[in-house]
């Protein structure tokens, strides 16, 4: 059932990169593109890492892929906007797929002769709870400093945003 689950979910995540890349109208692209992200936040869940999962779902599909949105309702592109691509660059971009392609086969050849057996593999790797657990006791130095750091950025873009405080 997990490697249907799997197979399925990835299978979404590459139909949907590939529109990504071939759509015409830039808003279905950033939008499947947001599909792309939910995707492989759905993988993370599969290997049991919730935590990034959620990371991938707050940061890249909300916040970015909305940034994306605001931007290009933003430039309001018109169709005659719109220059068309050179030959050259399609001629590249096909052949670096072909290398990509050619990459990914010579992977999979790779992992097919080195099969490697995991034994005594725990559930509990990739748990919110373990991570929150180190990183609230042997970690609190460097977090609490990382908040600082983000806090002052924080106010620094206030400031730079509000000229008459």
């Amino acid at each position: 059932m997990d490697q249907f689950l799997f197979f399925l979910v990835a299978f979404l995540a590459v139909a949907s990169a590939v529109y990504f890349v071939f759509a015409r109208n830039p808003l279905y692209a950033i939008l499947s593109l947001i599909v792309t992200m939910f995707s492989i936040a759905g993988m993370y869940i599969l290997l049991n890492a919730q935590f990034l999962a959620i990371i991938q779902i707050i940061v890249y599909a909300g916040a970015i892929m909305v940034l994306f949105l605001y931007i290009l309702m933003m430039l309001n592109l018109n169709k005659q906007d719109e220059s068309k691509k050179s030959n050259t660059l399609k001629f590249v971009g096909v052949f670096t797929a072909g290398l990509v392609l050619i990459g990914v086969l010579g992977v999979f050849r790779g992992i097919q002769q080195n099969q490697i057996v995991v034994e005594n593999a725990d559930g509990s790797v990739g748990l919110t709870k373990n991570l929150g657990r180190l990183l609230f006791n042997e970690y609190v130095l460097p977090f609490e400093l990382a908040s600082i750091l983000i806090l002052a950025g924080i106010v620094g873009a206030v400031l730079i945003g509000k000229k008459d405080l």
